[in-house]
């Protein structure tokens, strides 16, 4: 009796899951890209910085030489007590569309990106902000003007795909590349259907009215993550939010290069999903509630072999479903070859996020160095 009401349960999950990656994540995966046409709006990009003189030394001649006919570079130094403001202090004299933000140690606001990142907002002089990070660079000379494509009168928010450098001969970077694409696939669908809920900092762009329609930071300024998600999940609409993935339009990043400094990575962002919207929590709870009674349902039934064909048949059935979703998902994001290890892949992150919730819960990671 016990194990056919599992069974059951078993059956429900899985079709739970073939909603999601069928009908919502089936919104990105299969759908069709949305075109636009270049525009000459003037943009302002926004970079903070804290301690990053090496990466702002690798990365900034990619910045500067965008093939865009008007923007500006506002660069935010947070205090830092490396050279990183020296460096930015000569690039504002070497280019004359670079400008300085320097921001001091402030007692209410000590060490938090978001009073950076607002004073930097309030000095760019474009109505138009485009957000990257300090240790990111981006794939293209065209990344402005592919972002262009998607600003209109009404849709204001645009959200990219911030990717991580492929690594060979690493699983733990297959493990983060599958990651951000998964990640991806979610935000990028929700958008789609209309209800838009995080995006990335690393690649993300906004109307400056945008930021003071919902007072900026005000609401979530105590809380040190979150520029970027917690944003968007205030400010962004079905009516005012594009998305945006063509391969030059990426972001790149060097990804971590151990497992406990990439756990560590993870823990930090998890820290801002409790203070999302209600349906956006439930959504992105049930998700992971139906993956990890998939992997344990399936375990249990298989160990007491009943009905196994039945199980074995809807075990089918589930990866053959999520693999083609996720697979059309991964070529629009240039990361296929992250699919062929996905079943292991899966599992791994199903354990990580277990234990990042519950290492969250006995300490906090910190923020923003």
């Amino acid at each position: 009796m016990i194990l056919t009401i599992l069974l059951i349960v078993f059956a429900i999950i899985v079709f739970i899951q073939f909603i999601y990656y069928i009908f919502i994540f089936g919104k990105f995966s299969f759908g069709k890209k949305t075109e636009g046409t270049p525009k000459r709006l003037p943009i302002s990009i926004i970079v903070c910085a804290k301690n990053e003189e090496e990466n702002i030394k690798k990365y900034f001649q990619t910045l500067v030489t965008q093939n865009y006919p008007d923007y500006e570079i506002v660069l935010i130094d947070d205090a830092s007590s490396d050279e990183t403001l020296e460096l930015f202090e000569s690039y504002e004299k070497q280019y004359a569309n670079v400008k300085l933000v320097k921001v001091q140690n402030n007692e209410a606001f000590w060490g938090n990106k978001k009073f950076a990142l607002t004073l930097g907002i309030k000095a760019a002089k474009n109505e138009y902000l485009v957000f990257t990070d300090a240790d990111c660079y981006p794939a293209s000379n065209d990344w402005l003007l592919q972002i262009s494509t998607q600003f209109t009168k009404e849709k204001t928010i645009v959200l990219g795909y911030g990717a991580y450098e492929k690594v060979k001969n690493s699983f733990l970077n297959k493990i983060i590349r599958f990651e951000t694409m998964l990640t991806a696939t979610q935000y990028f669908s929700w958008a789609k259907i209309g209800k838009p809920y995080m995006g990335v900092g690393r690649n993300l762009a906004y109307k400056k009215e945008e930021f003071f329609n919902v007072r900026g930071f005000m609401d979530h300024m105590k809380i040190r993550s979150g520029d970027d998600d917690l944003f968007i999940n205030q400010a962004a609409t079905k009516k005012n939010t594009a998305i945006l993935y063509t391969p030059e339009s990426f972001t790149f990043s060097e990804p971590k290069t151990t497992f406990s400094s990439w756990v560590y990575q993870k823990r930090r962002h998890a820290t801002t999903a409790k203070f999302y919207k209600g349906f956006d929590k439930f959504q992105l709870g049930l998700f992971f509630f139906s993956q990890f009674w998939f992997l344990v349902l399936a375990i249990v039934l298989l160990a007491f072999q009943f009905q196994w064909m039945i199980v074995t048949g809807i075990i089918v059935f589930r990866y053959l479903f999520s693999w083609i979703s996720l697979g059309y998902a991964a070529g629009k994001l240039k990361e296929k070859d992250v699919m062929y290890w996905y079943p292991i892949i899966e599992i791994v992150l199903i354990f990580t996020q277990l234990s990042v919730f519950f290492r969250n819960l006995i300490s906090k990671p910190l923020h923003w160095k």
